[in-house]
């Protein structure tokens, strides 16, 4: 048996995605998964230390890791209508100069946030659970959201100031890349490289298949438990790219890619 350490993030996305692979829902030959689940941010920061075998990640820090980690061709979050969200305290005029919380540096929302507005500087880096509830109490000014935010800022009294996906979608055409699943460029990991992506891909459409199945371990790692917005999180960001990123998911992380270098961010 080959057991891989894989690392992924609370979010209903992911333990949607990776529930089966995990609980023997689908046929993993002679694979196990030793899971870690923590906040993207966190993985991101894991990987440039190369902790896990197969990690979550985002598409900045992936970019930023290229000698370390490869994409895999299934388990991505990219889409239309699915992008990170700039939000502010009702009755705060945003600017370049107000406090913005953001939920970290290596997110693909920080890089989209930069790309968008490099006279930002102001920034503030926190957990994104922990962004709205700072807005409310007028920590910050304003925040980044990613995740279950954008389903739940008015709750915060929070209003929008832009959509980021949709500024990307206007730009280029193209779904927005927010985050994938990685393996680690050593040799002995490498090999099992296409194996991995089979596994993640059934896991993916037993998931579909089965959306029920899931919900228990949903909602054991879930920091939103409403049900509705579980819902509306994984209908959002789980659909055919990730099952298989495509000529198009490629090519939207191309363009991430060279928009990021362009303005000598990589």
């Amino acid at each position: 048996m080959t057991d891989l350490s894989i690392a992924f993030s609370p979010c209903p996305n992911d333990t949607f995605i990776f529930h089966a692979m995990l609980h023997h829902r689908i046929d993993t030959g002679n694979y196990t998964f030793s899971p870690y689940i923590d906040d993207v941010e966190a993985l991101n920061n894991d990987a440039f230390k190369k902790r896990f075998q197969v990690t979550k990640l985002s598409f900045y820090a992936c970019l930023l890791l290229r000698g370390q980690y490869e994409i895999l061709d299934s388990g991505s979050a990219l889409g239309f209508g699915c992008g990170p969200l700039i939000v502010a305290g009702k009755g705060k005029l945003f600017s370049a100069g107000s406090r913005i919380a953001i939920p970290g540096n290596y997110t693909t929302a920080s890089l989209l946030l930069r790309l968008w507005n490099p006279g930002i500087k102001n920034i503030i880096v926190t957990r994104f659970d922990r962004i709205l509830p700072g807005i409310q109490s007028g920590e910050y000014d304003a925040g980044l959201i990613i995740h279950e935010g954008r389903f739940i800022y008015k709750n915060y009294g929070c209003v929008q100031v832009i959509d980021l996906g949709e500024w990307w979608e206007k730009k280029t055409g193209l779904p927005i890349p927010l985050g994938c699943i990685a393996i680690r460029k050593d040799p002995q990991t490498l090999i099992h490289k296409e194996q991995i992506e089979l596994l993640i891909k059934n896991s993916v459409i037993y998931a579909k298949k089965h959306k029920d199945d899931s919900r228990a371990f949903i909602l054991q790692h879930a920091r939103e438990l409403n049900e509705e917005v579980i819902d509306g999180h994984i209908n959002l960001y789980v659909n055919n790219y990730t099952i298989s990123l495509g000529e198009t998911g490629k090519r939207a992380i191309q363009t991430l890619e060279e928009m990021a270098r362009w303005e000598k961010i990589l």
